[in-house]
Protein backbone atom coordinates (compact mmCIF):
# COMPACT_ATOMS: atom_id res chain seq x y z
CA UNK A 1 0.00 0.00 0.00
CA UNK A 2 2.08 3.11 -1.15
CA UNK A 3 0.89 5.78 0.77
CA UNK A 4 2.43 9.61 -0.29
CA UNK A 5 2.79 11.60 3.13
CA UNK A 6 2.22 15.24 2.48
CA UNK A 7 3.13 17.24 6.48
CA UNK A 8 2.74 21.05 4.65
CA UNK A 9 3.07 23.55 6.93
CA UNK A 10 2.33 24.95 10.60
CA UNK A 11 1.65 21.88 13.09
CA UNK A 12 1.21 19.77 9.82
CA UNK A 13 4.68 17.72 10.19
CA UNK A 14 3.54 17.26 13.67
CA UNK A 15 0.25 15.95 13.49
CA UNK A 16 0.92 13.98 10.65
CA UNK A 17 4.25 12.41 12.46
CA UNK A 18 1.51 10.75 15.07
CA UNK A 19 -0.83 9.53 12.01
CA UNK A 20 2.15 7.72 10.83
CA UNK A 21 3.11 6.50 14.21
CA UNK A 22 -0.20 4.89 14.51
CA UNK A 23 -0.07 3.42 11.13
CA UNK A 24 3.53 1.52 12.06
CA UNK A 25 1.89 -0.24 14.41
CA UNK A 26 -0.43 -2.48 12.59
CA UNK A 27 2.23 -4.38 10.84
CA UNK A 28 0.79 -3.60 7.43
CA UNK A 29 2.35 -3.74 3.77
CA UNK A 30 3.24 0.17 4.00
CA UNK A 31 5.23 2.24 1.60
CA UNK A 32 5.30 5.73 3.06
CA UNK A 33 7.03 8.52 1.10
CA UNK A 34 7.30 12.46 2.25
CA UNK A 35 7.11 15.19 -0.16
CA UNK A 36 6.64 18.68 0.25
CA UNK A 37 3.57 20.78 -0.31
CA UNK A 38 2.16 24.50 0.63
CA UNK A 39 4.54 26.76 1.92
CA UNK A 40 7.09 24.17 2.34
CA UNK A 41 6.72 23.48 -1.65
CA UNK A 42 7.28 26.81 -2.11
CA UNK A 43 10.39 26.65 -0.08
CA UNK A 44 11.79 23.80 -1.94
CA UNK A 45 10.94 24.39 -5.24
CA UNK A 46 9.38 27.90 -5.71
CA UNK A 47 6.17 26.35 -6.21
CA UNK A 48 3.20 25.22 -3.72
CA UNK A 49 2.71 21.95 -5.60
CA UNK A 50 5.90 20.50 -6.45
CA UNK A 51 5.86 18.46 -10.23
CA UNK A 52 7.92 15.77 -7.92
CA UNK A 53 5.18 15.89 -5.34
CA UNK A 54 2.22 15.74 -7.65
CA UNK A 55 4.12 12.90 -9.48
CA UNK A 56 4.43 11.04 -5.85
CA UNK A 57 0.47 11.52 -5.13
CA UNK A 58 -0.30 10.49 -8.54
CA UNK A 59 1.74 7.24 -8.06
CA UNK A 60 0.16 6.36 -4.36
CA UNK A 61 -2.73 4.48 -3.36
CA UNK A 62 -3.50 7.37 -1.13
CA UNK A 63 -2.41 10.45 0.53
CA UNK A 64 -1.99 12.20 3.95
CA UNK A 65 -2.08 15.39 4.05
CA UNK A 66 -0.97 17.81 7.60
CA UNK A 67 -2.13 21.31 6.46
CA UNK A 68 -0.86 24.02 4.17
CA UNK A 69 -0.40 27.72 5.55
CA UNK A 70 1.32 30.53 7.22
CA UNK A 71 0.72 34.08 7.56
CA UNK A 72 4.12 34.59 6.36
CA UNK A 73 3.67 33.51 2.94
CA UNK A 74 0.24 36.37 2.06
CA UNK A 75 2.50 38.44 0.51
CA UNK A 76 3.07 36.33 -2.29
CA UNK A 77 1.66 36.12 -5.97
CA UNK A 78 -1.92 34.55 -5.70
CA UNK A 79 -0.18 31.29 -7.62
CA UNK A 80 2.47 30.86 -5.57
CA UNK A 81 0.65 30.84 -1.58
CA UNK A 82 0.12 27.70 -0.19
CA UNK A 83 -3.31 27.53 -0.45
CA UNK A 84 -3.54 27.21 -4.38
CA UNK A 85 -1.31 24.28 -3.88
CA UNK A 86 -3.98 22.62 -1.87
CA UNK A 87 -6.41 23.07 -4.33
CA UNK A 88 -4.21 22.35 -7.33
CA UNK A 89 -3.85 18.51 -5.77
CA UNK A 90 -7.86 18.26 -5.67
CA UNK A 91 -8.51 19.30 -8.78
CA UNK A 92 -5.43 16.93 -10.65
CA UNK A 93 -5.92 13.96 -8.49
CA UNK A 94 -9.85 14.73 -9.14
CA UNK A 95 -11.04 14.49 -5.54
CA UNK A 96 -14.62 15.78 -6.66
CA UNK A 97 -16.04 13.83 -3.10
CA UNK A 98 -15.29 15.22 0.24
CA UNK A 99 -16.44 13.27 3.50
CA UNK A 100 -16.25 15.15 6.57
CA UNK A 101 -17.76 13.14 9.69
CA UNK A 102 -18.73 14.98 13.20
CA UNK A 103 -19.13 12.38 15.83
CA UNK A 104 -19.19 13.37 19.10
CA UNK A 105 -17.52 10.91 21.83
CA UNK A 106 -19.47 10.89 24.86
CA UNK A 107 -16.06 11.74 26.91
CA UNK A 108 -16.29 15.33 24.97
CA UNK A 109 -19.48 16.19 25.69
CA UNK A 110 -19.04 18.94 27.99
CA UNK A 111 -16.16 20.53 25.44
CA UNK A 112 -18.61 21.51 23.05
CA UNK A 113 -19.97 24.96 23.07
CA UNK A 114 -23.59 23.74 23.00
CA UNK A 115 -25.08 22.14 25.51
CA UNK A 116 -24.76 18.09 25.95
CA UNK A 117 -28.06 17.27 25.81
CA UNK A 118 -28.20 18.92 22.15
CA UNK A 119 -24.86 17.34 20.99
CA UNK A 120 -24.48 14.24 22.73
CA UNK A 121 -25.25 11.13 20.32
CA UNK A 122 -24.27 13.13 17.18
CA UNK A 123 -23.13 11.50 14.36
CA UNK A 124 -23.56 13.42 11.24
CA UNK A 125 -21.56 12.93 7.49
CA UNK A 126 -21.08 15.99 5.61
CA UNK A 127 -20.66 15.20 2.05
CA UNK A 128 -18.73 18.59 0.00
CA UNK A 129 -18.66 18.48 -3.59
CA UNK A 130 -14.88 19.43 -4.14
CA UNK A 131 -13.75 20.31 -7.58
CA UNK A 132 -16.08 22.48 -8.89
CA UNK A 133 -18.21 25.89 -7.68
CA UNK A 134 -16.70 29.18 -7.32
CA UNK A 135 -13.41 28.54 -5.63
CA UNK A 136 -12.45 26.96 -9.49
CA UNK A 137 -15.15 28.74 -11.53
CA UNK A 138 -14.26 31.15 -14.28
CA UNK A 139 -14.18 33.85 -14.89
CA UNK A 140 -12.22 35.39 -12.21
CA UNK A 141 -9.94 37.14 -10.94
CA UNK A 142 -9.39 40.89 -9.77
CA UNK A 143 -9.66 43.68 -12.10
CA UNK A 144 -9.84 47.77 -12.77
CA UNK A 145 -12.98 49.16 -13.96
CA UNK A 146 -13.06 52.04 -16.57
CA UNK A 147 -13.27 54.74 -13.92
CA UNK A 148 -10.90 53.37 -11.90
CA UNK A 149 -12.27 51.46 -9.18
CA UNK A 150 -11.56 47.55 -8.31
CA UNK A 151 -13.88 44.96 -9.18
CA UNK A 152 -13.39 41.01 -7.74
CA UNK A 153 -14.83 38.89 -9.64
CA UNK A 154 -15.71 34.95 -8.90
CA UNK A 155 -18.07 33.07 -10.50
CA UNK A 156 -20.45 29.70 -9.30
CA UNK A 157 -20.98 27.34 -11.87
CA UNK A 158 -21.89 23.76 -11.57
CA UNK A 159 -22.47 21.21 -14.16
CA UNK A 160 -25.11 18.55 -14.33
CA UNK A 161 -22.72 15.45 -13.79
CA UNK A 162 -20.89 16.91 -11.32
CA UNK A 163 -24.01 17.47 -9.16
CA UNK A 164 -25.18 13.93 -10.02
CA UNK A 165 -21.44 12.14 -9.46
CA UNK A 166 -21.89 14.14 -5.62
CA UNK A 167 -25.46 13.06 -5.18
CA UNK A 168 -24.87 9.20 -5.76
CA UNK A 169 -21.97 9.36 -3.36
CA UNK A 170 -24.04 10.97 -0.17
CA UNK A 171 -26.80 8.27 -1.27
CA UNK A 172 -24.68 5.28 -1.02
CA UNK A 173 -23.20 7.10 2.27
CA UNK A 174 -26.72 7.01 3.59
CA UNK A 175 -27.98 3.51 2.41
CA UNK A 176 -25.20 2.35 5.14
CA UNK A 177 -26.20 4.92 7.69
CA UNK A 178 -29.73 5.98 8.46
CA UNK A 179 -31.12 6.41 4.82
CA UNK A 180 -31.94 10.30 5.00
CA UNK A 181 -30.21 13.10 2.81
CA UNK A 182 -30.15 16.69 3.33
CA UNK A 183 -29.18 18.49 0.02
CA UNK A 184 -28.44 21.96 1.21
CA UNK A 185 -28.86 24.52 -1.28
CA UNK A 186 -29.69 28.57 -2.17
CA UNK A 187 -32.44 27.61 -4.95
CA UNK A 188 -34.32 30.52 -3.89
CA UNK A 189 -32.09 33.40 -5.55
CA UNK A 190 -28.97 31.29 -6.98
CA UNK A 191 -29.56 29.83 -10.15
CA UNK A 192 -26.40 27.75 -9.93
CA UNK A 193 -28.33 26.32 -7.00
CA UNK A 194 -31.67 25.56 -8.46
CA UNK A 195 -30.02 23.17 -10.97
CA UNK A 196 -28.25 21.47 -7.97
CA UNK A 197 -31.70 20.81 -6.52
CA UNK A 198 -33.28 19.55 -9.41
CA UNK A 199 -30.63 16.81 -9.99
CA UNK A 200 -30.48 15.93 -6.78
CA UNK A 201 -34.16 15.23 -6.54
CA UNK A 202 -33.54 13.47 -9.92
CA UNK A 203 -30.80 11.20 -8.26
CA UNK A 204 -33.07 10.51 -5.43
CA UNK A 205 -34.87 8.16 -7.65
CA UNK A 206 -32.42 5.79 -7.85
CA UNK A 207 -32.25 5.17 -3.92
CA UNK A 208 -36.34 5.09 -2.94
CA UNK A 209 -34.96 3.73 0.43
CA UNK A 210 -33.68 7.09 1.56
CA UNK A 211 -35.45 10.06 2.60
CA UNK A 212 -34.18 13.18 0.74
CA UNK A 213 -34.80 16.80 2.29
CA UNK A 214 -34.12 20.01 1.00
CA UNK A 215 -32.89 22.87 3.57
CA UNK A 216 -31.35 26.39 2.49
CA UNK A 217 -28.06 26.87 3.76
CA UNK A 218 -28.51 30.01 5.98
CA UNK A 219 -31.35 27.68 7.71
CA UNK A 220 -28.59 24.13 7.65
CA UNK A 221 -26.04 26.87 9.69
CA UNK A 222 -28.57 27.50 12.11
CA UNK A 223 -30.34 24.14 12.47
CA UNK A 224 -26.71 22.78 13.29
CA UNK A 225 -26.61 24.75 16.33
CA UNK A 226 -29.79 24.35 16.78
CA UNK A 227 -30.80 20.49 16.64
CA UNK A 228 -28.13 18.92 14.88
CA UNK A 229 -29.03 15.48 15.34
CA UNK A 230 -31.92 15.96 12.95
CA UNK A 231 -29.34 15.58 10.08
CA UNK A 232 -27.93 12.20 9.07
CA UNK A 233 -25.80 13.04 5.72
CA UNK A 234 -26.17 16.30 4.20
CA UNK A 235 -24.95 16.84 0.78
CA UNK A 236 -23.61 20.20 -0.45
CA UNK A 237 -21.31 22.20 -3.03
CA UNK A 238 -18.05 23.16 -2.54
CA UNK A 239 -18.47 26.72 -0.81
CA UNK A 240 -21.41 26.14 1.61
CA UNK A 241 -19.46 22.66 2.49
CA UNK A 242 -16.67 24.22 3.14
CA UNK A 243 -18.30 26.48 6.00
CA UNK A 244 -20.46 24.14 7.12
CA UNK A 245 -18.02 21.27 8.04
CA UNK A 246 -16.27 24.10 10.27
CA UNK A 247 -18.90 24.61 12.28
CA UNK A 248 -20.02 21.22 12.82
CA UNK A 249 -16.51 20.76 13.81
CA UNK A 250 -17.22 22.70 17.18
CA UNK A 251 -20.22 20.53 17.96
CA UNK A 252 -17.54 17.70 18.35
CA UNK A 253 -15.80 19.72 21.10
CA UNK A 254 -13.12 20.88 18.61
CA UNK A 255 -11.64 21.20 14.79
CA UNK A 256 -9.07 19.17 16.58
CA UNK A 257 -11.26 15.95 16.36
CA UNK A 258 -12.51 16.45 12.66
CA UNK A 259 -11.05 13.94 10.25
CA UNK A 260 -11.76 13.95 6.39
CA UNK A 261 -11.84 12.29 2.99
CA UNK A 262 -11.28 13.44 -0.26
CA UNK A 263 -12.00 10.89 -2.82
CA UNK A 264 -12.08 10.39 -6.63
CA UNK A 265 -14.10 8.29 -8.76
CA UNK A 266 -12.19 4.62 -7.71
CA UNK A 267 -12.24 5.61 -4.14
CA UNK A 268 -8.61 6.79 -4.63
CA UNK A 269 -8.13 9.48 -1.67
CA UNK A 270 -6.38 12.51 -0.24
CA UNK A 271 -6.76 12.20 3.75
CA UNK A 272 -6.46 15.37 5.85
CA UNK A 273 -7.92 16.83 9.24
CA UNK A 274 -10.26 19.48 8.81
CA UNK A 275 -8.32 22.18 10.69
CA UNK A 276 -5.78 24.40 9.32
CA UNK A 277 -1.94 24.64 9.77
CA UNK A 278 -2.32 27.27 13.00
CA UNK A 279 1.51 28.20 12.82
CA UNK A 280 0.51 30.40 16.33
CA UNK A 281 1.32 26.79 17.78
CA UNK A 282 3.68 25.21 15.41
CA UNK A 283 6.73 23.77 16.91
CA UNK A 284 5.06 23.60 20.26
CA UNK A 285 4.09 20.36 20.70
CA UNK A 286 0.10 21.38 21.59
CA UNK A 287 -1.98 20.91 18.94
CA UNK A 288 -4.57 18.24 18.73
CA UNK A 289 -3.40 15.11 16.67
CA UNK A 290 -6.79 13.32 16.57
CA UNK A 291 -8.21 14.13 13.23
CA UNK A 292 -5.46 13.23 11.56
CA UNK A 293 -5.25 10.07 13.30
CA UNK A 294 -8.91 9.33 12.40
CA UNK A 295 -8.19 10.97 8.77
CA UNK A 296 -5.76 7.63 8.72
CA UNK A 297 -8.34 5.26 9.75
CA UNK A 298 -10.82 6.62 6.95
CA UNK A 299 -7.88 6.17 4.79
CA UNK A 300 -7.78 2.68 5.43
CA UNK A 301 -11.71 2.26 5.24
CA UNK A 302 -12.24 4.30 1.80
CA UNK A 303 -9.09 3.72 0.15
CA UNK A 304 -8.22 -0.08 1.34
CA UNK A 305 -10.84 -1.55 2.48
CA UNK A 306 -9.45 -2.61 5.33
CA UNK A 307 -12.51 -1.90 7.87
CA UNK A 308 -10.84 -3.98 11.37
CA UNK A 309 -7.81 -1.63 11.35
CA UNK A 310 -9.75 1.22 10.61
CA UNK A 311 -11.85 0.84 13.93
CA UNK A 312 -9.09 -0.73 15.75
CA UNK A 313 -7.65 2.93 15.40
CA UNK A 314 -11.25 4.30 16.38
CA UNK A 315 -11.43 2.32 18.97
CA UNK A 316 -7.95 3.08 20.11
CA UNK A 317 -9.15 6.83 20.38
CA UNK A 318 -12.30 6.33 21.74
CA UNK A 319 -9.93 4.18 24.57
CA UNK A 320 -7.67 7.25 25.05
CA UNK A 321 -10.53 10.02 25.54
CA UNK A 322 -12.06 7.58 28.14
CA UNK A 323 -8.71 7.28 30.29
CA UNK A 324 -8.76 11.08 30.48
CA UNK A 325 -6.01 11.98 27.90
CA UNK A 326 -6.93 15.90 26.58
CA UNK A 327 -4.94 17.93 24.62
CA UNK A 328 -5.17 21.71 25.22
CA UNK A 329 -8.40 22.05 22.78
CA UNK A 330 -10.15 19.97 24.29
CA UNK A 331 -8.82 19.80 28.33
CA UNK A 332 -11.56 19.62 30.79
CA UNK A 333 -11.44 20.00 34.64
CA UNK A 334 -10.56 16.70 35.96
CA UNK A 335 -8.84 15.33 32.69
CA UNK A 336 -5.10 14.65 32.02
CA UNK A 337 -3.47 17.34 30.06
CA UNK A 338 -1.21 16.01 26.98
CA UNK A 339 1.41 17.25 24.43
CA UNK A 340 0.53 16.35 21.11
CA UNK A 341 3.55 13.64 20.89
CA UNK A 342 2.24 12.28 24.26
CA UNK A 343 -1.41 12.08 22.40
CA UNK A 344 -0.06 10.10 19.75
CA UNK A 345 1.78 7.54 22.26
CA UNK A 346 -1.30 6.89 23.89
CA UNK A 347 -3.15 6.28 20.97
CA UNK A 348 -0.07 3.48 20.26
CA UNK A 349 -0.50 2.28 23.85
CA UNK A 350 -4.24 1.89 23.38
CA UNK A 351 -4.03 -0.18 20.08
CA UNK A 352 -0.84 -2.41 21.55
CA UNK A 353 -3.20 -2.79 24.89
Amino acid sequence: MKIAVLPGDGIGPEIVAQAVKVLNVLNLDLQMEEAPIGGAGYEAAGDPLPDTTLALAKAADAVLLGAVGDWKYDALPRDKRPERGLLRIRKELNLFANLRPALLYAELASASTLKPEVVSGLDLMIVRELTGDIYFGQPRGISTLENGEREGINTMRYNESEIRRIGHVAFRIAMKRNRKVCSVDKANVLEATELWRQVMIEVARDYPQVELSHMYVDNAAMQLVRAPKQFDVMVTGNIFGDILSDEASMLTGSIGMLPSASLDADNKGMYEPSHGSAPDIAGKDIANPLATILSAAMMLRYTFNDENNAARIEDAVKKTLAQGYRTADIHTDGCRKVRCSEMGDAVVAALRG
